[in-house]
């Protein structure tokens, strides 16, 4: 039998209405390399060196994922994996992915250099949120030896978050809750409802999902438009708003309470977050 008590009549619910405290903002796709060029390109040149070509869907398919996890997913798509077997007559190993993943660390390095600039707009939508009393945190499927050299790069250009969180200072990354958890605890923000997350990609928006928080998906600079700004730019319209669909689509499908064209966009929505906890609302 269930213990109760009499005298307990009512029971007490605490909500936050508050405003939001911490915007957690993903990388590549969402403030800096518009597209998520280097990576895809970086993981299709990795399995083109294991003779085992790949197409820029199947490269982009697990992006947000820890890098070493982005290879295991990509080495289980059916059609990659047969390749594979064509081509070495044996299914991949552990030993491949370790491989395959030594190899993407420094060849990220190379390439990132040439897709480090900052999503337009991105700098001064940060300043605003800081004006209004929001900390800025991040997190990102790059391991720590390739976040340490994009924060150089990204303070030249104006920005330099108030916390960095790396795929590997964590026991699981994305979709795990982890690394948002660690910027709240680093940045002393509490409680989740007044933390929203920021990403391009599937795994990122269910880490803010799973972590409790908010959630906002990146949908035209990110990975599922997969394209430069130039490209964008040159883009037939139909195509673009069929890819721009897509993305919208697949954001959604995650769980994203909000999906924006880009980082711009943000404010608006930090805005409609805070009059829904001002009513009680949690994510």
């Amino acid at each position: 039998m269930a213990w109760s008590n009499p005298r307990m009549q009512y029971s007490c619910l605490r909500r936050y209405r508050g405003p939001v405290k911490l915007v957690v903002l993903d990388w590549a796709g969402t403030v800096i390399d518009y597209g998520v060029c280097a990576p895809a390109l970086t993981f299709s040149e990795i399995f083109k060196n294991e003779g085992v070509p790949i197409s820029n869907e199947e490269a982009r398919g697990p992006m947000g994922a820890h890098k070493r996890v982005h290879i295991q997913r990509v080495l289980e798509n059916e059609s990659v994996r047969g390749r594979w077997v064509q081509k070495h007559g044996r299914p991949p190993t552990e030993e491949d992915v370790d491989r395959m993943y030594a190899n993407f660390v420094p060849m990220q390095l190379s390439v990132m250099k040439n897709y480090s600039t900052m999503i337009p707009g991105a700098v001064d939508t940060i300043n605003q949120l800081r004006e209004k009393g929001m900390k800025i945190g991040s997190t990102t499927g790059y391991t720590t030896p390739i976040l340490d050299d994009l924060k150089p790069v990204a303070a030249q250009q104006g920005y330099v978050p108030d916390f960095y969180a790396a795929a590997d200072m964590v026991p699981q990354a994305r979709p795990c809750p982890y690394m948002v958890w660690l910027n709240a605890i680093e940045l002393d923000v509490h409680p989740i409802e007044a933390v929203v997350k920021v990403d391009d990609t599937v795994d990122g928006v269910k880490e803010g999902t799973s972590a409790g928080c908010w959630a906002v998906g990146v949908a035209k600079t990110g990975n599922y438009v997969g394209a430069t700004e130039e490209e964008v730019a040159a883009m037939p319209q139909a195509d673009l708003d069929r890819k721009l669909q897509r993305a919208y689509d697949t954001l959604t499908d995650s769980g994203a309470h909000y999906v924006i064209d880009n980082i711009v966009d943000l404010p608006d929505v930090i805005a409609d977050i805070n009059r829904r906890l001002a009513a009680g609302e949690r994510p």
